[in-house]
């Protein structure tokens, strides 16, 4: 390409800079910058967009001067608009959601928005009067999954396709993957963890991809409209392209140096792609600045980090002290209220501090950042995401109803386990607290550090905020599919929808920040899909007309799922256990109900060890315990709202429990209201008696309350 006009930059103690005047607003521009490429042993021209870039023509092709603070820039109200009001983080709860999946399938959004920003403006859409039932029901934040720019979907629409109509073919056919698989590169889905320029909007989400950052403010306001705060997705761990690829930005300019390299000189790929250094000075300082753009910029009320453990404990410490810096009145927002959390799991070339003190869950211990639990996870769901995916757990039937096709040993074994894994849940319910004490299943006082999870201390945290509570997210099974998985062959749908409802009500009911799946509500299923990153609209289809949850869409993508369609295709061929309109309601009713209760009291949502060690107690604990069944009371000493006692019931197994403790004796406890009059008829006719017994259906979760 040959330039308009060609800017010469001088460099001073390391800095390159150039003149430049008001006639350059909105104006593209490309560096042009000789460097010596290790790889090519030879010094070369490279022609890069700017890694600074906070405005892009279509496809990333040219970097863009503007202003943010260009009125053009900015919608109608946007300086009056704000978040909504968080009191303290551990009030939080989140929705975790893809642009595009929002509504992509919601015919009630006009055309052209469909799978946009815009469509979050639309306050009357099916998907918006969604989020908005479900914020007046107490959530409080929708996590966006990336939405920064990337480089996986083309900006250009028109070039985009589609596989057609693939209602035609049968729920267990291999025909629906066949035809998303033809097209997966073409077409206008991915989850985006590809980043390009980490501080411009992506454009395929724009209508107008000139027009995003405006478009983006809009989606920002029309969340905080609807009473949801805005978390975004990001993904500084790695970049898309490295060396002299076209999506290389940082590569090009300076080679080798914002990447982490090997002994050979080789850059790492740990994460699945180049994995950034932000152990590096200039990495770590774009990462700190790009977030603080996205706070004051653009209102983003908190950010979800991947991969976390491959950053430093100080590198996200600095951005949260260049958050907390952050004045309502200096820069429009709060920023010490600002949530950050990720993914602290302990691996690749980082794990076991090699390079640094990665942010791990347990190096985290102490700094109020949150990380994914995988302790409740796999203790809700059971197995993990590296097993066979019909392993049980808790909510899914583990020796209670044992599923034949998988065996996990005799009887006893099952119990075992399923004790340990019911202690998991037990310090996930407390926030995964580290020095929690409890009674273990063997009957002695334990730490929550001292219940073992894969040879890792299960209590991890200092503060329940730390704990992201959850037993479905963007990555593996959708929840509902690891219950279809999971359950007995001789499980009905309506218990395997009441499964699905009992492992979203430990994730809603416990202490920590509890976490769910966009379409959790629904019954979600992406047809037992485990990779669904670029599966499509097919796959990840959301319907909030309510019609349908997507289950029997077909066999998986085959390089993904093959080696589990002999699992996945009988189960899917089989008419009875498919939902349909009234089982989703059902379940949408009831996870509003879960909110209801989770705002009712701050005692769902304390914040210290010490608070909680003094009014969280287990029952049914130690070697006698009734297996599948787990009780915790939750006791106010001072300060109360409207309730001084509750107790939480969860009764995973097939029979209806009747739970005696002496403790409970004249207690006067009653249905919580909100279940009083709860949708489910069933869990209606739980009760208490004064001998201090509770009696609680098979596959319930009961929650009695005390004001006395």
């Amino acid at each position: 390409m040959t330039p308009t006009s060609v800017v010469n930059m001088s460099e001073w103690n390391g800095v390159w800079s150039a003149q430049g005047s008001p006639s350059w607003k909105n104006t593209y521009y490309l560096f042009d910058v000789r460097v010596y490429v290790p790889a090519l042993q030879a010094i070369v021209d490279n022609v890069v967009t700017d890694p600074y870039s906070i405005a892009l023509s279509l496809n990333s092709q040219k970097s863009q001067i503007v202003k943010l603070d260009d009125p053009a820039l900015e919608p109608e109200g946007w300086h009056q608009s704000s978040a909504p009001d968080l009191r303290r983080a551990s009030d939080l709860s989140i929705y975790e959601l893809h642009i595009r999946d929002f509504s992509a399938n919601d015919a009630s959004v006009p055309a052209a928005q469909r799978g946009t920003y815009l469509a979050f403006t639309n306050q009357n859409s099916n998907g918006m009067r969604h989020l908005h039932s479900l914020a007046r029901s107490g959530l409080k934040a929708v996590h966006l999954l990336p939405s920064f720019d990337i480089a996986s979907v083309n900006e250009d629409k028109t070039t985009w396709k589609t596989p057609g109509d693939l209602s035609v073919f049968p729920p267990d056919s291999d025909q629906q993957q066949a035809a998303v698989q033809a097209i997966r590169d073409q077409d206008a889905f991915n989850w985006g963890y590809d980043p390009w320029h980490f501080l411009a909007p992506e454009g395929s989400y724009a209508v107008n991809a000139d027009n995003r950052i405006r478009e983006y403010r809009r989606m920002v306001m029309g969340l905080h409209r609807a009473g949801l705060r805005v978390i975004q997705d990001q993904v500084f761990n790695h970049t898309s392209g490295a060396g002299q690829d076209p999506r290389s930005v940082f590569d090009q300019i300076v080679p080798n140096y914002y990447y982490r390299l090997n002994p050979d000189g080789l850059i790492y790929t740990g994460s699945c792609c180049p994995d950034t250094a932000s152990e590096h000075h200039m990495m770590e300082k774009l990462i700190v600045d790009a977030v603080v753009m996205w706070a004051t910029r653009y209102k983003i009320d908190g950010f979800r980090f991947d991969i976390m453990s491959f950053h430093s404990v100080s590198t996200m410490q600095k951005i949260q002290q260049a958050l907390r810096r952050l004045t309502l009145e200096r820069d429009g927002v709060e920023g010490a209220k600002t949530y950050l959390y990720g993914e602290g799991f302990n691996f690749g070339e980082v794990a076991n501090n090699r390079f640094f003190v990665n942010a791990s869950q347990i190096n985290l211990y102490g700094n109020g950042i949150g990380t994914f639990n995988d302790r409740i996870r796999d203790g809700i769901r059971g197995g993990n995401p590296f097993g066979d995916l019909r392993e049980q757990g808790f909510a899914t039937g583990l020796f209670t109803d044992p599923n034949p096709n998988f065996s996990t040993g005799d009887a006893a074994a099952q119990k075992d386990r399923l004790l340990l894994e019911e202690d998991w849940v037990r310090i996930g319910l407390t926030g995964n607290l580290r020095d929690f004490q409890f009674v273990n299943r063997q009957g002695d006082t334990v730490t929550g550090a001292q219940v073992m999870y894969g040879g890792q201390p299960t209590g991890y945290t200092a503060a329940p905020i730390e704990s992201i509570n959850y037993a479905s997210v963007h990555d593996n099974q959708a929840l509902f599919d690891a219950v279809q998985l999971k359950s007995s062959p001789s499980d009905s749908l309506d218990d395997r929808v009441r499964r699905q409802n009992l492992a979203t009500s430990v994730v809603a009911l416990g202490e920590g920040i509890p976490f769910f799946l966009a379409g959790d509500d629904l019954l979600r299923s992406k047809s037992m899909d485990k990779n669904s990153y670029n599966s499509g609209d097919w796959f990840n289809k959301l319907d909030f007309t309510y019609q349908t949850d997507n289950w029997g869409a077909g066999l998986p993508i085959q390089s993904d799922n093959g080696g589990d369609w002999p699992i996945e295709q009988p189960l899917l061929a089989d008419p009875t256990i498919r939902p349909g309109h009234d089982h989703i309601i059902a379940a949408h009713e009831w996870f509003q109900e879960l909110l209801r209760i989770r705002d009712s009291s701050r005692l769902f949502r304390m914040g210290s060890l010490a608070e909680i060690q003094q009014n969280l107690h287990f029952l049914n604990t130690g070697p006698l315990q009734v297996p599948g069944l787990l009780v915790m009371t939750l006791d106010c000493t001072q300060n109360c709202d409207d309730y001084r006692h509750i107790v939480v019931v969860f009764n995973a197994t097939k029979q209806t429990q009747a739970f005696q403790d002496d403790s409970l004796r004249d207690m006067h406890l009653e249905l919580h209201p909100v279940l009083e009059d709860s949708g489910d008829t069933i869990v209606r006719s739980s009760a208490y008696t004064s001998d201090g017994t509770l009696s609680v259906p098979a596959l319930t979760t009961a929650v009695f309350v005390n004001n006395k």
